[in-house]
Formats: C-alpha cells, structure tokens, sequence
C-alpha cells in the first residue's frame, strides 16, 4: 500500500507539472451527479502559491452506444480502488488532476431531459432529435457538441418472414423510444416505403428495450426494433432471433438520388447553453477527453468491453461482439452541423414536432 501511495504521488507531481497552470486539465471520479458545477482550487504539489482552477462536471449517458464510448474516460477518471482486480493493474498509474467528473448512467430518457432542463447535469448524451427538441423548448438552452453515435437501429424477429420493408406492412412491431430518434426513424423508413405507421403496421411502444426483448423471447413470429448492443443482447439469449433489416442500410437507399443525402444520426452529445458559454475551455478539454475515449472504444474492443461490463451497461462478453456494430463516432464542427442539420431537416419534413417544430438556428451547433 506504501509503495503504491508513493506511486500515486509521484504520478500526482507529473501530472501537475504537466498541467501548469491551465484551467482546461481534467479527470475525476464516477459519481452520481448533485447540485450544479461548482469550481476548485488544485494546489500543485512543491508548491504553495501555484494554483490550477478546477471544475465538477456533471455527465449523464443512456444504456447503450452513448455510454459505451465514454467507458474509457469513466475509466481514467475513477480512483483505482474502485476497479476489479483485471483492470487494476491496467489503470494504476491514472491520475485525477483538474475538473472532475461525475458520471451517470440511466435508461430513462426523460431523467436526462429532466436533469439538463433543471441544471442538474452538465452535459449529456442524448438522442440526435432529443437535442433539437431541447433546444426549441428551452429557447436556445442547449447546444450540440458532437455527435456520437451514427445508425444502430435494427429490425429483428424470431421468426422468417420479413426480408423488405413491405413485409412489415401488417406487422406488430416492439419498439422503444418513441418520441426519439428510434420513433422518427422508423416512421420516415415505413412512410417512404409506402407504409403509414399509424394505419398498416402496429408498433407497441415499450419504455425500455428490456421489455422489447422479452415480447420477442416469449413470442412466436415477434418482431422489434432495436439499437445495438441490444441486438447483440438478444441474439446471446436466443439463437433463433434474425437481423431482419438494417435500418441505416434502409435510410442510405432513400438517400440515394438526393441532391443532399443526410445521414442517419442516433446520438449526440449537448450541453447546457449557459455553462458552455460561463465555461468554453472546460467543454472543449471535455471534448479533447471524449474524442480520446471513442478512438480508444473502437480501437481496442477487448479491453473496452471489460469497462463496458466494468460500469453494467451490458456484459463483457456482449459488448465484445456488439462494439464493432456500434457506429460509435466522435464528429465535431462543420462536419457536425452538415450531417445533423441534414438529418434534422428530413425529420422535418415528415414531421415538424419531432425536431421541436422548427429547424434549430445556427446557434444549436457549438464550435470551438
């Protein structure tokens, strides 16, 4: 124990000494998120006038991509102690130097609209049209930083009879978030097709996909819709489920003769207006730390998904196979705002409240 604190103080000194005395350092600690941001003051080892600001961060994720590719900077930014004994000894030498962070994990997407609306978070992943609702119902109180997640959407049965987007026509189809991305998505893919969603098809809307697994377990023939890595979920539970239609694959053949094809986005990453303006270099070092997370994520698969399994998001052994499947991104910018704004404006056509009513100005797109 000597040795390791000894070990730790050491690395402490290093870490300061290459932090000088910027306010954007950062790491910190898992917790679940309390009162709003409040700052710091970081002495620097050997010595008693240097100081470095420092910043509590609050962060929430969903279940599912979003959380899964910040595993990693969960990871740097937990205290050793607190890992298994596998990933201890890969994660002794991280340091927790200036903002600290406080991460929260949930299924329930309306805790995080809640949470960012009452300024309880931070920042927050959320559903791609989610951030555009937010934005048009707080009056601007939101900004999208990156977006995260591109098309994980799946329709999957238990059974062999759908192989087009017609076989769905007459259809009972198990769903989970309506009124999000997985909603707008699907209504724009059976519309284009010639399907209207709320006469030819019946889609049963479950609050979590934990109950659309269960509907396609106990029925013959069942068919959902579902993200990764809960398709990968499903199919270890039984072999008998098929990946019926890539939704994403779908969306791209209706793109096709576009003159401006958008893409299909599932997740991005806000944060709340106010605190990126009060604290424009703490979200950019935010950033430069989640950009770091998804390439490692997607660059090294075994040993994201023990810290996938690590923080419960799902299993290990789920997340090995389910990452590679995941479209985990990390697109800021300009880059950002024409693949979203692209996406938004399709969601707009179909149908206006899905993004909020009206088209997020440029305002919405956060640029550093």
């Amino acid at each position: 124990m000597k040795k390791l604190l000894s070990l730790l103080c050491v690395l402490s000194l290093s870490a300061a000494l290459l932090a000088g005395c910027s306010t954007a350092g950062d790491a910190g600690t898992s917790e679940t998120p309390g009162s709003s941001s409040t700052p710091s003051e970081v002495t620097e080892p050997g010595s008693s006038q240097e100081t470095v600001d420092s910043l509590d961060v609050n962060v929430m994720a969903l279940k599912g991509p979003t959380a899964m590719g910040m595993v990693k900077m969960m990871a740097d930014s937990e205290p050793v102690e607190e890992f298994t004994d596998q990933l201890k000894e890969e994660y002794e030498n991280v340091v927790s130097s200036g903002n600290i962070y406080h991460f929260t994990i949930t299924s329930a997407t309306d805790e995080v609209s809640a949470a960012l609306a009452q300024g309880t978070t931070d920042i927050a992943a959320v559903p791609a049209n989610l951030a555009s609702v937010l934005y048009n119902n707080t009056e601007g109180g939101v900004q999208v930083l990156a977006i995260n997640t591109l098309g994980v959407l799946y329709i999957v049965e238990s059974g062999d009879t759908v192989h087009s987007v017609e076989a769905l026509r007459g259809k009972t189809i198990y769903a989970s978030g309506k009124g999000n991305t997985p909603e707008a998505a699907l209504n724009y893919v059976l519309t284009q097709n010639g399907i209207d969603p709320s006469t030819d098809v019946t889609i049963e809307w479950k609050s979590e996909q934990a109950e659309c697994l269960s509907a396609l377990m106990a029925e013959e023939n069942a068919i959902a819709m579902l993200p990764q890595p809960f398709v990968t979920t499903a199919q270890a539970q039984s072999e008998n489920l098929r990946v019926a239609l890539d939704l994403t694959e779908e969306w791209d053949a209706l793109q096709a003769d576009s003159e401006t094809p958008s893409t299909l986005v599932t997740g991005v990453v806000v944060a709340r207006t106010a605190f990126a303006e009060e604290h424009p270099e703490v979200v950019s070092a935010f950033l430069d730390r989640y950009q770091e997370s998804v390439d490692y994520v997607n660059s090294n698969v075994e040993e994201a998904a023990q810290l996938v399994g690590q923080y419960e998001i799902v299993t290990a052994e789920v997340a090995q196979k389910a990452l590679p499947e995941c479209n985990i991104v990390f697109i800021e910018g300009d880059e950002m705002k024409e693949k979203l704004s692209g996406y938004l404006s399709v969601l707009f056509e179909q149908n206006p409240q899905s993004v909020g009513g009206a088209l997020p100005d440029d305002a919405f797109y956060f640029s550093r």
